[in-house]
C-alpha cells in the first residue's frame, strides 16, 4: 500500500515504523514545509527503527491507498478537509485519536471514513518514540462508504497486531471513551500516573456510572459494573503511563477534553441526563487550559 500518515507524533511514528518494516510505501504529512519525516522508534521488543521517510508530497498524497490520521482530535477536521481535495475520492481515511465527535464534523467528506480505537501505547523520550505497551486496535466504518474497506484490517494486522474489524465500531468507541473520561482528566487534575487512580476508587466509580447511563441511552446495553471493570483493566494495564492529557497539561498545550468529556456531556444533554462528576472534571481541565494559555501569551515575544 501507499500510505500517508497525517500527524507524526508518538502513535504516528509507531505506525510509520511498523508499516515500513512490512515494505509499504510511506510518507509523513507535517505542518512544517519539509520534505523528510524523521522516524525514531524503539519497539516493545526492544528493536529500533530509525529512518528518514518522505514527507509532504502532494503527488504521493494523490496516489495514496490510505490516509492514516493520528493527530489530536481538535486538529483532525481542519487538517483532513485541507487534504481531501487532493486525496483520491476512493482513498479511505482512517481516524485514530482519542475521543469522539470528528465523524460529525466530517459528515460531508467524500472519501470512505474509517474509525480506529487503539490501546497501543507510546511515549516520547527526547527525540525517540518508545512503544510502551502492545495493545489492540479496533477499526470500523465511519460513513456508508467505509463499509467496503474491511480488508484494511489484514495489512494493518501484519504491521502492528492486533487489529480487528467491526461492522459497527460504535460500541468499541464508547468503551474507549469511557476509559478516556476517567483516566485523562482525572490524572491531569491530580497530576499522577494512571495507576494512582486506584487511590480514588469512589471518584472513578462515579464517573463510570455517569458514562454508563449515557451509553445506555445511546443504545449500548452496558452495565455500570461491567464498564467499571473494563476501566480498571485499562488502568491496571497502563499503571505506569502518564496520560496524554496530563502530558499536554504539563507541557502547557491544548488538550482533547472537548472531544472526550465534552462529547460525553453533549450526548448527556441530548438525552436529558446530568453528569455532574464529569462536568466538574471538564471545567477543571478547561481552567488549566485557560491558565496555560495566559502563561503562553505572557511568554510570547512582544510584537512590534
Amino acid at each position: 500500500m501507499k500510505v500517508t500518515v497525517l500527524g507524526c507524533g508518538a502513535i504516528g511514528q509507531l505506525w510509520l515504523a511498523a508499516l515500513a518494516r512490512q515494505g509499504h510505501e510511506l510518507q509523513g504529512w507535517l505542518r512544517a514545509p519539509q520534505t523528510l519525516c524523521h522516524v525514531n522508534v524503539t519497539g516493545a521488543n526492544g528493536m529500533r527503527f530509525q529512518q528518514d521517510l518522505p514527507a509532504n508530497s502532494r503527488e504521493f498524497l494523490a496516489n495514496s491507498d490510505l490516509l492514516l490520521v493520528t493527530l489530536k482530535a481538535f486538529q483532525v477536521s481542519l487538517a483532513v478537509k485541507q487534504l481531501a481535495a487532493t486525496l483520491n475520492a476512493s482513498c479511505p481515511v482512517l481516524l485514530m485519536h482519542n475521543g469522539m465527535g470528528t465523524v460529525e464534523e466530517l459528515h460531508a467528506l467524500r472519501q470512505p471514513l474509517i474509525l480506529g480505537v487503539t490501546t497501543q501505547a507510546a511515549r516520547r523520550e527526547g527525540s525517540a518514540i518508545i512503544h510502551v505497551a502492545s495493545g489492540i486496535t479496533h477499526i470500523g466504518p465511519g460513513n456508508e462508504a467505509g463499509h467496503a474497506h474491511g480488508g484494511l484490517a489484514g495489512p494493518l494486522q501484519h504491521a502492528l497486531p492486533d487489529v480487528t474489524w467491526h461492522d459497527n465500531i460504535s460500541a468499541a468507541s464508547w468503551r474507549k471513551l469511557a476509559a478516556n473520561c476517567v483516566i485523562n482528566p482525572m490524572t491531569a487534575v491530580f497530576n499522577c500516573p494512571n495507576g494512582e487512580l486506584r487511590n480514588r476508587a469512589c471518584d472513578v466509580k462515579t464517573v463510570c456510572n455517569e458514562v454508563a447511563r449515557v451509553m445506555q441511552r445511546e443504545g449500548h446495553p452496558v452495565t455500570a459494573d461491567d464498564l467499571l471493570n473494563y476501566v480498571w483493566r485499562v488502568v491496571d494495564s497502563t499503571a505506569e503511563n502518564i496520560s496524554s492529557m496530563l502530558q499536554d497539561v504539563r507541557s502547557q498545550r491544548h488538550t482533547e477534553i472537548d472531544y472526550i468529556t465534552g462529547y460525553l456531556l453533549r450526548r448527556a444533554r441530548a438525552h436529558g441526563l446530568s453528569a455532574p462528576a464529569n462536568a466538574r472534571l471538564y471545567e477543571q481541565i478547561k481552567r488549566k487550559e485557560r491558565a496555560n494559555a495566559r502563561i503562553n501569551a505572557a511568554c510570547s515575544p512582544l510584537r512590534k
